[in-house]
């Protein structure tokens, strides 16, 4: 199943007609993802075109999702897809900006914890070119940037932080059953 198979449920959700609860229990995504997962991934941009053009040939079942501590150094080099570019870098310029236009305990957050207040969705790399290695970032690009921003301007940051990360799920082959 891919972004494109979800056609007909992503133009109902666009048009209003689902909620994320609805849209999370639709047949084809039921038990799919972690209800973060699926919403931050598919709900808030599973339509959108460059998104699309970045994620659109992955298998959705081929993916399986853990939290995951990752190390604030990690996120330094961590790219996004092709479509969105140069974003991160963008965010990164003037962190404190992005975090003051946001709602007031999202500040707090990064001024209490050192760290976003909801994890950003990275991807396995692989996942997109099987030669390729590491992570990239899918969605959290603005946490990201505020992360790499914060670090260069040496506000407080924490030193490891949560993220969803999307491995290649490993498929069990079923084994014939040996008579004896």
């Amino acid at each position: 199943m891919k972004l494109s198979d979800l056609g007909p449920l992503m133009a109902r959700r666009r048009d209003g007609g689902l909620s994320f609860g609805r849209f999370s229990a639709a047949p084809e995504l039921a038990s799919l993802w972690p209800d973060d997962v699926l919403e931050q991934f598919l709900f808030d941009h599973g339509d959108n075109a460059p998104f699309v053009y970045d994620y659109g040939n992955i298998d959705l079942r081929d993916i399986a999702w853990r939290l995951e501590t990752i190390p604030a150094a990690d996120f330094n080099e961590m790219p996004t897809g092709a479509s969105d570019a140069g974003c991160i870098e963008t965010y990164a310029e003037n962190p404190v900006h992005w975090v003051t236009v946001r709602p007031p305990e999202i500040g707090r957050h990064w001024e209490m914890h050192g760290t976003w207040l909801r994890p950003p969705i990275l991807i396995d790399r692989r996942l997109l070119t099987p030669s390729e290695s590491g992570l990239q970032v899918v969605e959290g690009r603005t946490r990201v940037g505020v992360l790499r921003g914060r670090l260069r301007e040496e506000l407080h940051i924490a030193s490891n932080h949560q993220a969803w990360v999307g491995h290649l799920r490993q498929h069990q082959e079923l084994k014939p059953a040996e008579h004896g």
